[in-house]
């Protein structure tokens, strides 16, 4: 695989959410929605944590969303660090 981030699939993002804010019944009826910023990084607006994907993989250890969460979106690293 290339160093360069991969695209993740629309249909997995649709599908993919949040492990720290789905348990939260307070984010309304779809909790954990996330979002892709600069095509390598899924982030959750509700519970903040940003996971990054590697190799086309989404990361999504809460420890690993965790390290990133008081990280501003600009400043993510493109591409995301090795672990």
């Amino acid at each position: 695989m290339s160093d360069q981030a991969m695209p993740l699939h629309p249909s997995l993002l649709e599908l993919l959410r949040c492990p720290v804010a789905v348990r939260s019944a307070e984010h309304g009826d779809d909790p954990g929605r996330l979002r892709l910023v600069h095509g390598c990084w899924l982030v959750c607006d509700e519970s903040g944590l940003k996971y990054p994907i590697r190799d086309g993989i989404a990361i999504m250890l809460i420890e690993e969303g965790e390290k990133w969460r008081n990280t501003a979106e600009a400043d993510l690293p493109v591409p995301p660090p090795a672990a």
